[in-house]
């Protein structure tokens, strides 16, 4: 395995008890980073933790900002001053475009936007004073295609790569980084509820909805989380010191688009 410069470091993985955040925080145990985990609901970080020896978690809300500021004071005071972060969690419900409406869309930005700025914004400006840190938020491609049953989510997306693009040019030159990346179909549970979005927009079957839709991933298959997992230890290791602002896109070309 090749060693990427993470050892010891303070790591926090939100949404780190399921899918592509529990494939993080498991591959930077494996380089050797102290590693915490946050998610909404104690019971799954309680089963994460379980296939995650030394690692802690706090569960937490993060689309408020004071329970996202105290779940950052609660790290650091276990961990100490964070190093990497990786923003893994909140998904927006999909809903078909009838079923739209303008609390759908302040929701969605509650679920992904907000429950990613609103611990983004404490954090940086720590690493910045500080001098040194990473930060990687993985957003979805969603944010960069427009599809009729994820219109508010994909405007929550866009909104995040906006933000992560922007934040990357106010702290170039303070030592901080922060990168975004766009997984596409990724083998997690929220595949389920896009699939049942699709399916009802569509009038079709589940099964009929996952064909359709790997049929148009060039790949032949969906991510593993692994795969995502191992973008992320780039993106929040020093081999990537000079990759700033970017926003990688993860969808095994589904969409080949610049």
């Amino acid at each position: 395995m090749i060693d990427l410069g993470l050892t010891g470091k303070p790591v926090l993985v939100t949404g780190g008890s399921k899918g592509i955040g529990l494939a993080c925080a498991k591959a930077f145990l494996a380089q050797g980073a102290r590693v915490a985990i946050a998610s909404r609901d104690q019971a799954n970080i309680d089963a994460a933790l379980a296939a995650l020896p030394g690692a802690i978690g706090f569960a937490a809300n993060l689309s408020d900002a004071d329970a996202a500021l105290a779940l950052l004071d609660k790290t650091e005071a276990a961990l100490g001053s964070l190093e990497v972060l990786v923003n893994s969690a909140g998904a927006a419900r999909r809903n078909p475009p009838p079923d739209l409406t303008p609390d759908a869309y302040r929701a969605a930005m509650d679920a992904k936007y907000f429950s990613t700025i609103n611990l983004v914004d404490p954090a940086i400006k720590r690493m910045a004073a500080r001098g040194h840190g990473a930060i990687v938020n993985i957003i979805g491609v969603g944010g960069k295609v427009a599809a009729p049953e994820h219109i508010a989510g994909g405007a929550a997306n866009a909104a995040l790569m906006l933000a992560t693009a922007g934040l990357a040019a106010a702290y170039a030159d303070s030592g901080v980084r922060i990168n975004g990346i766009n997984p596409g179909l990724t083998d997690t549970g929220r595949v389920q509820e896009g699939l049942q979005a699709t399916a009802r927009s569509r009038n079709i079957s589940m099964d009929e909805a996952l064909t359709e839709t790997v049929a148009k991933i060039r790949a032949g298959r969906m991510a593993k989380p692994e795969e995502i997992a191992n973008a992320v230890l780039f993106l929040a290791s020093p081999l990537s010191s000079y990759v700033n602002g970017a926003v990688l896109p993860m969808d095994g070309v589904q969409n080949p688009v610049i």
